[in-house]
């Protein structure tokens, strides 16, 4: 049987026409975005872009008490601190003359993770930072007893550095 195409060759050997690549066109958002804006602050006429407004007025608004601005100001401050980590040579917290802290090792851990430090005041012992104590006050809705506020200000080690809350009726 003959027919038009020789038997194991295409009748379109160039194949189907492969279509222009398209540009991406930017979109309603990049275009606002990098507009600019003339704002008068302090008696100084300066642009700034519409970004840059934006976050100002997010944090306008955190301050004023939103609690979606005040959730956007902590993920801007997130993200700009992950930015400055990865940007900063590492921080080691090894002391001359000691060898590293084992990371397998929970007290250790906490040591590297600037959680807990080791007084200086020859007796070897392990305190919280003000920073973690505010923190975990800070979580916590409910309120705190005298009990509990003494038992966190004894094992901090500089309880005068941390901003107490008031102890609730027991």
């Amino acid at each position: 049987m003959s027919g038009r195409f020789a038997k194991g060759t295409s009748g379109n050997p160039a194949g189907r026409p492969r279509k222009a690549p398209v540009a991406p066109q930017p979109s309603a958002f990049d275009i606002i975005i990098d507009r600019t804006l003339t704002v008068t602050q302090g008696g100084h006429t300066r642009e700034i872009t519409v970004d840059e407004a934006l976050q100002q007025k997010t944090y306008h608004d955190a301050i004023a008490g939103s609690r979606m601005a005040q959730r956007e100001v902590m993920k801007m401050i997130e993200k700009r601190e992950k930015a400055r980590a990865a940007k900063a040579p590492p921080r080691t917290s090894v002391r001359r003359g000691m060898a590293p802290p084992d990371p397998g090792n929970a007290d250790a851990a906490l040591l590297l993770l600037d959680v807990t430090r080791i007084t200086e005041d020859g007796l070897q012992r392990t305190r919280l930072t003000s920073w973690i104590v505010e923190a975990a006050l800070d979580r916590r809705r409910g309120g705190w007893t005298s009990k509990q506020l003494d038992d966190a200000r004894r094992d901090t080690l500089a309880p005068h550095e941390v901003r107490w809350p008031p102890a609730i009726t027991e």
